[in-house]
């Protein structure tokens, strides 16, 4: 069985952009909003995958993810996914022992700025950047099918 555990935070600021070592452009939409779980198709560099998250709150959750041929990806995501669509920049960071992912949200989601850290267990420990802000962990209105179905740009209480 196939196991995530990461945690997510709110970016204070800019300070993790001379840090990143690369990027990538993710585009990504959801098939259902089911009680269970999630299903996502996920474009980036020219290929695409489909994803079966578990709808559990919290850092840990069972995760599934299978490459699928781009252009049947392309072809979901313009005709069976939701809308809107999650349009978003991943940059990856260093920071201590881990790899750091910082997604900079576009499109609707525009002005959310989140890093996610991947742990090996729930209460591993781990260095905190000056730049990481509050945790959203269990907070699901940062998951991506919740800002799939609410967008950023609708929120009063940003």
């Amino acid at each position: 069985m196939a196991l995530e555990i990461e945690r997510k935070f709110k970016v204070l600021n800019d300070s993790w952009r001379p840090h990143a070592t690369h990027a990538v452009r993710l585009r990504q939409g959801y098939l259902n909003g089911a009680e269970k779980c999630s299903v996502r198709v996920r474009t980036a560099l020219g290929r695409g995958w489909l994803n079966i998250k578990s709808a559990t709150l919290g850092a840990k959750r069972h995760e599934y993810e299978y490459e699928i041929p781009y252009g049947d990806a392309e072809e979901l995501l313009n005709t069976l996914c939701r809308r809107p669509l999650i349009e978003k920049v991943r940059h990856f960071v260093s920071f201590g022992d881990h790899l750091w992912e910082i997604d900079v949200f576009e499109g609707d989601n525009q002005g959310l700025v989140l890093a996610e850290i991947e742990l090996s267990h729930p209460e591993e420990e781990f260095a905190r950047p000056s730049w990481l802000g509050q945790e959203v962990t269990n907070d699901p209105r940062y998951y991506n099918t919740y800002l799939a179905q609410t967008p950023f740009k609708l929120w009063r209480d940003r």
